[in-house]
């Protein structure tokens, strides 16, 4: 397949992709069509833009304007969101590409790049002319932009930080003891359902989601706390849009939902940032001490042998 048809391919699964997700966003949208605590599309369109290159822009493009022209909003509306929603995404891959950071997300620099400027700053590039656009086409009166815009941006940055690493890190050939596989798999099962059972419960109980959480990253990184972090964030969304999260207004709801969700999110991907840091720091000690004795040992050898060579054969004349 060469360069132009792989291109191709590539912005077409985008652009479904960013579709699908968007229609799952919806779904699990607290009040129909306008509050959505969790808008994935943003975490594919990161990840893709980092992983194939910024040519891959136009399957963003068409995915959101695809999702905007099927909502209420006007035409010029959807087309300017359509803007913001593929703005955002191009700042955070030129900022993250700006400062060095590594998709294999192993340093803590790279976690809090994607936290900070991946994330909460890019994202409010759509966040803005999302509000702007609607307030333009006479969707919201100018009272609501400020709530708009939180929430919009919200949505997206926590898009990007529990979905963006999951693509990254996902491990393509990942060969482990079955031991180590039977553990992962039941790390994720016990994490589904502790996460489904304390999303309805009273909010005094989510932390008992946190030591799977922990568990994960510091036994598997990101490769096992990505998906856990994914589990209990579309838990803790599905039971707010089904009312049961937390029995209060839309507006507690938000900040609870939110502030758990992003608890979640960064707990695991700092600490797997940091676990990864320090085993590629305990690896590098291990290789320097494998040569350091490598180096030792071979230095002993020349000089037994440079000794024997200084030793004079019996009957030889003296000299």
């Amino acid at each position: 397949m060469n360069a132009a048809l792989r291109t191709t391919v590539t912005i077409a699964a985008v652009a479904l992709a960013y579709y699908a997700t968007a229609q799952v966003g919806l779904v699990l949208a607290l009040v129909k069509d306008q509050v959505t605590p969790l808008w994935l599309p943003t975490g594919i369109s990161v990840a893709a833009l980092l992983m194939s290159g910024r040519n891959i822009w136009p399957g963003i493009a068409l995915g959101a304007f695809a999702v905007n022209i099927t909502l209420s909003a006007p035409f010029g509306s959807a087309v300017l969101i359509t803007v913001g929603n593929t703005a955002a995404p191009l700042a955070a891959w030129y900022l993250l590409n700006r400062f060095g950071f590594r998709p294999a997300l192993d340093r803590l620099k790279d976690a809090l790049l994607l936290v900070f400027a991946g994330a909460l700053g890019a994202m409010l590039i759509s966040a803005v002319i999302g509000a702007a656009a609607l307030k333009i086409g006479g969707v919201i009166p100018w009272r609501d932009v400020p709530a708009v815009v939180s929430v919009w941006w919200t949505g997206d940055a926590m898009g990007v930080l529990v979905f963006t690493p999951l693509l990254l890190t996902l491990p393509k050939h990942w060969h482990a003891p079955p031991r180590r596989l039977v553990e992962a798999g039941a790390l994720l099962i016990v994490t589904a359902v502790l996460a489904s059972f304390v999303t309805v419960s009273e909010s005094r109980l989510l932390f008992l989601v946190f030591p799977m959480l922990i568990w994960a990253a510091l036994r598997f990184q990101h490769a096992i706390a990505a998906p856990c972090a994914v589990i209990i964030s579309v838990a803790a969304v599905m039971s707010a849009a089904s009312g049961h999260f937390v029995a209060s207004d839309l507006l507690t709801t938000m900040i609870v939902l939110q502030a758990f969700n992003g608890s979640v999110a960064l707990t695991g991907l700092i600490l797997s940032a940091i676990t990864s840091e320090r085993n590629q720091a305990r690896q590098a000690i291990e290789r320097a001490c494998e040569q350091l004795a490598e180096t030792v040992a071979r230095y002993k050898e020349e000089g037994v042998r440079n000794r024997l060579g200084r030793v004079v054969p019996p009957g030889s004349p003296a000299s």
